[in-house]
């Protein structure tokens, strides 16, 4: 069940207009910048938020935290890399994952108090959510495209099999609230591994 505070609830919006954009152009820069034009043929070589967003995955994901965006139409036959399609699906969550490490490093500095301080919060645990979710490997989401990517070609058209089952299997998850248990640990570690490396960061600053 969602839990509602009202103004944790309003700086949602903004949090997740902020996390989305940047996940989603970060798709779309890679893939250009490996030589596909499609992102900039559909417009999405844009933070406006407008081009990126999907209003049913936007409410889901200010509701229960998990949703989706309209995803970056990409043409991996451009690409001159063989790992095109690897590079151009984690640029997301490391984008997400660089956000959530900048964000924690100005919660830190405490140089920012009353609602910057929690919208802070709030930035932060969206872009570190959404990092860590889509680094699962169920299509559709980044970690499928991924793993595919990785595996040889036997093994990954095999997998390209189960494709069509992918949305349904999260929304399984989702219903049966079982993502927590499968992203907590993930996200523990990853939030000890970004508090590690701020506190580096913060040392060396001092």
């Amino acid at each position: 069940m969602p839990y509602f505070s009202g103004p944790e609830m309003l700086l949602r919006i903004p949090a997740l207009l902020i996390a989305i954009s940047f996940h989603e152009y970060a798709h779309a820069r890679v893939s250009y910048a490996l030589g596909d034009p499609t992102p900039k043929w559909t417009g999405r070589l844009t933070l406006n938020p407008l081009a990126h967003l999907d209003p049913i995955g936007l409410l889901m994901l200010w509701l229960f935290k998990f949703g989706w965006a309209k995803p970056v139409m990409v043409d991996p036959r451009y690409y001159s890399n063989r790992n095109g399609i690897v590079l151009t699906s984690l640029a997301g969550p490391l984008t997400n994952f660089s956000l959530a490490f900048i964000t924690l490093v100005v919660i830190k500095l405490n140089i920012l108090g009353g609602l910057f301080a929690a919208f802070l919060e709030v930035l932060f645990s969206y872009n570190l959510v959404l990092a860590v979710f889509n680094l699962i490997p169920i299509a559709p989401l980044d970690g499928y495209k991924i793993l595919t990517g990785l595996l040889p070609w036997r093994m990954s058209d095999k997998l390209a099999h189960l494709e069509t089952y992918g949305p349904l299997i999260l929304i399984f998850i989702v219903y049966f609230n079982l993502v927590h248990i499968i992203l907590d640990p993930f996200i523990s570690i990853s939030l000890r591994v970004l508090d590690r490396l701020s506190d580096i960061l913060l040392i060396f600053r001092f």
